[in-house]
């Protein structure tokens, strides 16, 4: 069973009058652990102060199954999910999400537009980015030590042990061919053709019967935890977390890293669209955002929050030098491929699937 909370804003009957329409309750759909916790703190709290709405917090694994079968059903449920780039470019090709006007996000807290203050492709017709993250891998430095980069995860004969892969072939094999050596210019050019699949595969299989799968953003950080795997691939805020804000000794490997957007989009039919699009708006306003990396290591989507980025919530880590996009992190990083992956995704799905079952 998914967990459920719900955050109740104590306003004022005035506060409520004085909002731009009654108060409502929405459902806004994450991916839980620290993430929606950095969401919580940054963007629905002070959501809930503002105008005395309600936001019951729902948990996800990510995709578009859930969304897709609610629209069909024509029994929506859910008002705002936070999504992968690729599934925000299919969902809205598909006809699964409410389009988004752009000229409904306010400017940055410097002047700037908001189709200027946004990094490049962070809004499409059906979505706005609120995070730049990335997939990473890491590793105990109690326990390991002497880890280069990304060809060390599938280096089994240096670094004996279990690895903790993400059971999704995106990512996975993306990293497979960096790890065999394809620099990460090359990667989406190679994974076009057949032979490249193939190589990808090959790789993942020289570690297949050392991995253990993970499916939640919170499991790598605790596989580490509890030993079960030498090195995992991870989302980078989840291990940045679990170092600064529960001492664990961790560390991100940023070789190979792959950087993404999440986004928020509104499934078609949503009972309270609305007020989902006020809560979009206002969840990606400059301070929201920066706000947010004070809570985990994402970087915020929009350039005008970029020097609101202070310290974490421990209130001595400076954060910058732990978001993705610093300088020092993106020697070997690669940029998802959103079109790549939204034109791909259902024939490498079956493939993984088969690969998994062999």
């Amino acid at each position: 069973m998914k967990l459920k909370y719900i955050l109740a804003g104590a306003a004022s009957i005035a506060a409520i009058s004085s909002a731009s329409f009654a108060a409502e309750k929405i459902t806004v759909v994450s991916w839980g652990g620290a993430y929606t916790k950095s969401q919580v703190e940054a963007y629905h709290k002070p959501y809930i102060a503002k105008t005395g709405n309600q936001i019951v917090s729902e948990d996800y694994n990510g995709g578009l199954a859930e969304i897709k079968a609610q629209v069909e059903a024509g029994n929506v449920t859910w008002d705002l999910v936070d999504v992968e780039y690729s599934d925000a470019v299919r969902g809205c090709d598909e006809g699964l999400l409410e389009p988004i006007d752009a000229s409904i996000l306010p400017a940055g807290a410097d002047g700037t537009p908001a189709t200027d203050d946004f990094i490049e492709g962070a809004i499409t017709d059906c979505a706005v980015a609120n995070i730049v993250w990335s997939t990473i891998f890491a590793y105990d430095t109690s326990k390991t030590s002497g880890v280069t980069g990304i060809a060390d995860f599938f280096d089994l004969e240096k670094f004996p042990g279990k690895r903790g892969l993400r059971k999704n072939p995106k990512a996975n094999l993306e990293m497979a061919l960096m790890g065999d050596g394809v620099p990460a210019a090359e990667v989406y050019d190679m994974l076009s053709t057949d032979e490249g699949v193939d190589r990808a595969f090959a790789k993942l299989d020289s570690i297949k019967d050392s991995v253990v799968w993970w499916e939640a953003g919170a499991q790598p950080p605790q596989l580490l935890a509890d030993g079960e795997v030498v090195m995992t691939t991870a989302y980078n805020g989840r291990i940045f977390n679990a170092a600064a804000g529960e001492g664990q000794p961790f560390e991100v490997n940023w070789d190979g890293q792959i950087l993404d957007f999440d986004l928020w989009v509104i499934p078609k039919g949503a009972p309270n669209k609305e007020t989902a699009m006020d809560f979009l708006v206002f969840s990606t306003e400059t301070e929201q955002l920066a706000n947010q990396a004070s809570w985990i290591a994402y970087g915020p989507a929009r350039k005008s929050s970029g020097s609101l980025v202070g310290l974490y919530s421990d209130g001595k880590t400076e954060m910058a030098q732990h978001m993705p996009t610093a300088a020092d992190n993106l020697g070997n990083a690669l940029v998802n491929d959103f079109e790549f992956w939204a034109d791909n995704q259902d024939e490498l799905n079956e493939r993984f699937a088969a690969w998994l079952a062999q």
